[in-house]
């Protein structure tokens, strides 16, 4: 590749790919240069460390899910909206659970963009419930738990009884769509 084609974006695809393959483990300085084909120094004039790499791989991988699930939601509201929202975060962790093993949970200013656009699509499909300022945080904080929950414990093969891991995932769904209308301001529905 060499020195001259390299960029943050650049590195952040290296590095989501070595992820890819060996799991959270694999993202070394060392590593990311042997796959660029150049000498650990070179990153250090597009990464300042480990730290900031791990920061930006966590802003690409929150980015991902924004994005899918930007898309899941768009046109929905209400029940259909908050299911699209669970089904495409959960199938995002499926497809790469070694990228949202590095995700980094506590807010950061890299991922600040697509912390606030995650934000804005959580918020937009609880406006059917009528929820609105600390009732829609905390509503948004309980269903970024379940299905956060539910995925990692999937991903790192937590769920060993024989039960059909789909039928639960409805089930959660089911719930938490439940505690939404429970939760819901009167007069509104949170259905489409």
């Amino acid at each position: 590749m060499g020195r001259a084609a390299l960029s943050p974006d650049t590195i952040v695809d290296l590095a989501l790919g070595l992820i890819d393959e060996g799991g959270p483990a694999a993202l070394t300085l060392s590593a990311v240069a042997g796959a660029a084909g150049v000498a650990p120094p070179s990153l250090y004039k597009h990464v300042r460390n480990l730290a900031e790499l791990r920061a930006l791989v966590s802003a690409r991988v929150l980015t991902e899910i924004a994005e899918q699930v930007g898309e899941a939601v768009l046109g929905r509201s209400g029940d259909e909206a908050v299911r699209a929202l669970m089904t495409a975060w959960r199938a995002y962790v499926r497809r790469h659970p070694n990228r949202y093993a590095v995700l980094i949970h506590a807010p950061e200013p890299q991922s600040a963009e697509a912390g606030a656009r995650l934000l804005t699509i959580a918020s937009a499909a609880l406006r059917a419930y009528g929820m609105k300022d600390s009732a829609a945080i905390h509503a948004i904080r309980c269903l970024r738990a379940a299905v956060h929950g539910f995925a990692v414990l999937e991903a790192e093969g937590g769920f060993g009884l024989p039960e059909d891991l789909n039928e639960s995932y409805d089930l959660l769904i089911h719930m938490v769509i439940a505690g939404l209308h429970a939760s819901a301001a009167p007069g509104t529905k949170g259905r489409p």
